[in-house]
């Protein structure tokens, strides 16, 4: 990706290293907030549609699909340079991790609605607001936190050597081609 190297490149040096030490956070991040779009868009479609009285329902569906979309991305970008199973172990590993994760921030919403009955009391704009923060604020940080952690443990849980010390034929490899690998481009 041009852009996301232009950027890293026009970093200072202090902040370009730590950009490139910690960058699977970062793609993680950059891929949780386009899955975390995703799964707003189709959860408020279905819950002013089809789903007004299921919410719980809709965060299913809206979180089965993100994660779909987010399976594609975090193998393909953010966990490219991992590995240590193959395709098939790794797949249902993330997705048992991620059904865990649309479980966990269904959670908040399944609480308030079943335990504490907040339909009854609330409508309108306020029903908006706490099914946003239950939902997409303390649901996707429980998610995102704990697979981050069981993603990188149990269904990418290899780091892969890049540049020489990977067996590349390069074994004198420049600061900008490992920047290039560092960042998925080589």
């Amino acid at each position: 990706m041009p852009l996301i190297d232009d950027v890293v490149s026009a970093l200072p040096e202090p902040i370009r290293r730590q950009v490139l030490r910690h960058h699977e956070l970062i793609k993680f991040a950059l891929v949780g907030g386009t899955t975390f779009i995703v799964d707003m868009v189709i959860y408020y479609a279905l819950t002013f549609s089809i789903l007004e009285s299921k919410p719980v329902m809709a965060k299913i569906i809206s979180g089965v699909i993100a994660t779909i979309l987010s399976y594609i991305l975090n193998r393909e970008w953010s966990f490219k340079n991992r590995g240590g199973r193959e395709r098939h172990h790794e797949a249902l590993l993330f997705f048992a991790i991620s059904g865990i994760g649309v479980l966990l921030s269904a959670a908040p919403l399944w609480l308030a609605n079943n335990v504490f009955m907040m339909r009854q009391n609330i409508a309108g704009i306020e029903l908006l607001i706490i099914d946003f923060g239950l939902n997409y604020i303390i649901g996707n940080l429980l998610q995102m936190a704990f697979r981050f952690w069981a993603l990188r443990k149990f269904a990418f849980p290899e780091e892969q050597l890049r540049g020489g010390d990977a067996g590349s034929t390069d074994l004198r490899a420049t600061f900008d081609e490992l920047i290039d690998e560092e960042l998925g481009h080589a």
